[in-house]
């Protein structure tokens, strides 16, 4: 029997290059579990920051690392790289690179892929841009489409999805980077209106980045004033939200047209907000599987998560966060994740885990799935 060549896809163009790599590296030791080993042969293809595909043997030395190549780019005037450590800060410039690089340009090794496995996170792979490719290709791949993707990574898109579903969400308005970077009379007006509809403390965040990038907590004027211009730096779409005491609580979901929902997961942490660094440093979050909740509450959850799926027209697997207002009993939604973080120790494939499927099948499943949605 001929074993199914998996094309696994990992690195990109974004800050979260790094979380990708830790992600890879699970899914490509699933993949070498004996019951996927049969099945499937793992073919990596590696996205240099600055675009370029390579396969072969520096895939597989980066896929065995878990670090970029000591050199991004073989050129003498190759720019200053994003630092190879996951917890480097994400306001580190992306590199800038030279014109005459053949970008997005697939190797000869991607018209041997079956099926696609892009475990890319952030702008570039799982906004849209990637699926697209990939729909090009005509080739099944892992995951949410080119709507739904572009959906799950634009929160004002996603708001306005939800909110067509019904399903309820803290206060928030959306804003221009115009508007930020502005005459001094209009500038002064905006500031006035969030602090009118929101009030302290909101949450300032670009439109289109993931990981908590580029999110701030503000709690005065010239906090505030400082969080959008630091906003507008990243994205030229902002949306500021009403900051809710509530606790972080967050459900998976696996499936095609008639997916299923995990039991509900909390996090728990010291800092003032999930930012970056809580994130990713290792030891500043911890996970309950499952949360201490409800049954009731559990409940609302999963079937909000589905709601959810559906309404960004998801497929294959997603992370659906939600905020529990205890005091009023209220479940809010807070965002849906269409690519989240896939290593072990991640809070999709461990809510999963608790639900009763283990990593490796779990894995073959998102693979039967990419099947079944290209088939049908």
């Amino acid at each position: 029997m001929n074993k199914m060549r998996v094309g696994l896809l990992f690195g990109g163009c974004s800050g979260e290059h790094e979380v990708s790599l830790s992600s890879a590296r699970a899914i490509a030791q699933a993949l070498s579990a004996d019951q996927n080993s049969a099945k499937y042969e793992l073919l990596p293809f590696y996205i240099h920051k600055d675009g370029r595909w390579q396969a072969g043997e520096v895939a597989q030395q980066v896929l065995a690392s878990g670090r970029p190549p000591e050199s991004q780019l073989a050129s003498e005037n190759s720019p200053q790289q994003l630092p190879s450590n996951e917890n480097a800060s994400p306001n580190t410039e992306l590199t800038i690179p030279s014109p005459d690089l053949n970008r997005w340009q697939s190797p000869p090794q991607a018209a041997e892929v079956d099926v696609w496995f892009p475990i890319l996170h952030g702008p570039n792979g799982e906004d849209g841009t990637i699926q697209g490719m990939l729909k090009l290709m005509q080739v099944p791949f892992v995951g949410t489409g080119v709507l739904g993707s572009a959906m799950g990574m634009d929160k004002i898109a996603m708001k306005m999805a939800f909110a067509n579903a019904g399903l309820p969400q803290v206060k928030y308005i959306t804003v221009n980077r115009s508007q930020v970077w502005s005459n001094p009379c209009v500038f002064p007006k905006l500031c006035e209106q969030i602090e009118a509809t929101l009030g302290y403390p909101c949450f300032v965040k670009p439109a289109n980045l993931g990981s908590s990038v580029g999110i701030s907590k503000v709690r005065s004027r010239a906090e505030l004033e400082t969080a959008l211009d630091n906003a507008a730096s990243y994205d030229r779409r902002l949306i500021v939200e009403a900051g809710v005491v509530a606790r972080e609580l967050e459900c998976a979901v696996l499936g095609n047209d008639n997916p299923k929902a995990s039991v509900v997961g909390e996090i728990t942490f010291d800092s003032d907000f999930y930012d970056y660094e809580t994130k990713y440093t290792e030891g500043r979050a911890d996970l309950a599987i499952p949360a201490n909740v409800s049954d009731a509450v559990a409940t609302q959850i999963q079937e909000m998560a589905l709601q959810a799926f559906a309404a960004v027209d998801g497929a294959g697997l997603a992370r659906v966060d939600f905020f529990y207002v205890e005091a009023t009993g209220e479940v809010l939604i807070n965002e849906i994740n269409t690519m989240p973080g896939f290593t072990a120790t991640s809070m999709y494939p461990q809510l999963w885990g608790a639900t009763g499927v283990a990593f490796p099948e779990l894995v073959d499943q998102l693979i039967q799935l990419a099947l079944e949605r290209y088939n049908g």
